[in-house]
């Protein structure tokens, strides 16, 4: 079964770490994405600059800017 899970990143792409960020994982990518579209503004209001999706650790896209276009 996969796993579909959310990488934080800096502006860099470097990992993002933080203890308060919400994790999970998710039976779906349609599932995955719901979420991300629902507290993308909260991830970026705590440092998040741009997310990856990832399937069982394997990355299907991203980076992804969590900012608006302008």
């Amino acid at each position: 079964m996969n796993s579909w899970t959310w990488r934080y990143e800096s502006v860099d792409g470097s990992q993002y770490e933080g203890t308060h960020l919400p994790r999970g994982s998710f039976p779906s990518q349609a599932d995955a994405e719901t979420w991300i579209g629902e507290v993308w503004r909260d991830l970026l209001a705590a440092g998040v600059e741009q997310v990856s999706l990832l399937d069982g650790g394997r990355q299907v896209y991203g980076p992804m800017s969590l900012r608006p276009v302008e």
